[in-house]
């Protein structure tokens, strides 16, 4: 591939995706994670219409549709199982949204590269860059250079100081229990349903992946410390069936009496960083805009991040790359923006015991990659 050459620092959805993005465009992308293997990590994640599009574009979108579950119906309903709404599960172009497990998420992403383009076990530990280039180095004492440097690794970054000024992730006071189970343990489960449970201080989400297979729970509680959040947090299925029992919806109590692993994590965001980017720099997915999960928009972000960026530097020049990450900022930003705080302000409704807000056609009616072109 001739043009630009992109490190990606972090293998996670939207590093992976940036590199399918980045290659389908023409320009030359590889992926360092720390990880030394991609594994069976996190839980699952919805797929929305934003992103479905996107992924359409990179002609993934018929694998979708092989590994996730597609949504029929969202019902948001109090604790006792009282229904206040439904939400959409569709854009108004045809697009339906999908849950999938992150890992089946990450191999399809993984799949769809070439076998040299991801690096595994490369923690990076420093980034330097000068008007020409940019390197980055790791803990093994390798180094990649390219002519950008994409950091997408996570709400944890090592590579957001050298673009904004550091500061500590925001905790929400929130935690929540994640897993998934087979869904032949709740057998009253509607098809292809997503439930969504809220009693005021206490939430629990439910809704299918991996074809419907599994059932995939985020059940949200209240934190008394400061959890550091991890995909390998261990937790205790015994206090969260207690946590929902009682008054509760007897499917919802179905669920989690049935849940026999979870894990645990604190619930983090930041708030809006003034700068994405900074010369061959550019920031994406959590590094960039980490946020509450209550829009669901957290990897479909990722995704329209990747997409953005991938228009913008297609047939750049080298020289040309810090203008086009300034474009990329000024394409991604206030958008990212948008979710991160309407993400907290769903906090606020459920709160009150109000439906959040979700399914908005600003939502699921973008196309990133058409609006990149009128940056371009």
């Amino acid at each position: 591939m001739a043009g630009v050459r992109v490190v990606i620092v972090g293998g996670g959805i939207g590093g992976l995706a940036a590199a399918v993005a980045l290659r389908a465009k023409g320009v030359q992308a590889d992926v360092y994670e720390q990880a030394h293997r991609l594994g069976e990590v996190g839980a699952g994640f919805m797929l929305a219409p934003n992103s479905l599009r996107v992924l359409e574009r990179l002609g993934l979108h018929d694998k979708v549709t092989r590994i996730g579950a597609p949504f029929t119906g969202f019902a948001v309903c109090q604790a006792d199982g009282t229904e206040v709404s439904s939400l959409p599960v569709g854009g108004s172009d045809g697009y339906t949204m999908f849950g999938v497990h992150r890992a089946d998420m990450v191999d399809l992403l993984v799949s769809s590269l070439p076998g040299d383009a991801l690096h595994i076990g490369q923690r990076c530990v420093a980034f330097t860059q000068d008007d020409d280039h940019a390197v980055v180095t790791f803990e093994n004492g390798a180094s990649a250079e390219g002519d950008v440097v994409v950091g997408a690794d996570g709400i944890h970054s090592v590579l957001q100081q050298h673009v904004v000024e550091p500061h500590d992730p925001v905790f929400s006071g929130l935690a929540a229990y994640r897993g998934v189970m087979p869904a032949e343990r709740v057998p009253d489960w509607p098809d292809r349903a997503v439930r969504f449970w809220n009693d005021g201080t206490k939430n629990l989400l439910v809704y299918p992946v991996r074809r419907g297979e599994l059932l995939n729970f985020v059940a949200f509680t209240a934190a008394d410390e400061q959890m550091r959040e991890s995909w390998l947090a261990p937790g205790d299925p015994q206090q969260l069936a207690a946590a929902f029992g009682g008054g509760w919806d007897p499917l919802a109590r179905e669920v989690v009496s049935q849940v026999d692993a979870t894990f645990r994590w604190g619930i983090y965001d930041r708030d809006t960083l003034r700068k994405w980017s900074q010369g061959r720099l550019a920031l994406l997915g959590d590094a960039a805009h980490p946020m509450l999960p209550y829009m669901g928009q957290g990897a479909n972000q990722a995704i329209e991040d990747a997409m953005g960026l991938a228009t913008l530097l297609e047939g750049v020049s080298a020289a040309d790359v810090p203008h086009a990450l300034v474009r990329y900022q000024t394409l991604r930003r206030d958008r990212a923006a948008r979710f991160q705080q309407g993400s907290r302000f769903n906090v606020e409704l459920m709160a009150a015991s109000k439906a959040p807000i979700l399914g908005m056609p600003w939502m699921y009616d973008y196309d990133v990659e058409a609006e990149a072109r009128t940056l371009r």
